[in-house]
């Protein structure tokens, strides 16, 4: 008997700081390329951020990151939490954080942010994923990222759109479980 591999999508987005518009835009492409849940790294900055995660009516998570204390008051009505967060979706572990300080190996992917570069690597068997920076500060780039999760392989897409050209660009990387 063949075993189904069923793939998961997950949208990664992280340093929206108070670009709104670009973290709007951001959710609307991962949402039309199939994204099934959001996760959120941390430096939303504003609570509109929050309400844009909210509204695209997908699951998603977040972090708080080193620009968010403001958002602490609003843990409970969105799904923000401290670092690092543990969690799984089906048969995936996941470790989220806004800084780069707790990159062991101790769960399937870890997703991080503030460094506002896009960053991907595979060891010890464990996806290490930064999707860059929605708000394009330290570059005219937007950027985000896909990561599409089966039994046999994580496969990232990195998506990006340089702010005078408006065309999202990609680039894919595929790691063997």
């Amino acid at each position: 008997m063949n075993k189904q591999n069923v793939s998961l999508k997950l949208g990664l987005l992280s340093d929206s700081h108070k670009e709104v518009d670009y973290t709007r835009q951001v959710i609307h492409l991962l949402k039309e390329l199939g994204a099934q849940y959001l996760i959120h790294a941390g430096d939303l900055c504003i609570e509109d951020n929050l309400a844009v995660l909210h509204e695209s009516k997908l699951p998603y998570i977040s972090v708080f990151g080193n620009n968010d204390s403001s958002l602490v008051k609003l843990s409970s009505e969105y799904n923000i939490k401290p670092e690092p967060y543990y969690f799984k979706i089906k048969d995936t572990t996941f470790k989220l954080m806004h800084l780069p300080y707790y990159m062991s190996a101790d769960s399937d992917v870890v997703v991080y942010g503030h460094t506002h570069m896009f960053e991907q690597s595979f060891k010890a068997e464990t996806l290490f994923i930064n999707p860059g920076e929605v708000c394009a500060r330290n570059k005219p780039k937007i950027e985000t990222a896909m990561l599409e999760i089966s039994d046999e392989q994580f496969i990232v897409q990195y998506h990006y759109k340089d702010l005078e050209k408006n065309i999202w660009e990609k680039k894919e990387f595929k790691y063997d479980r």
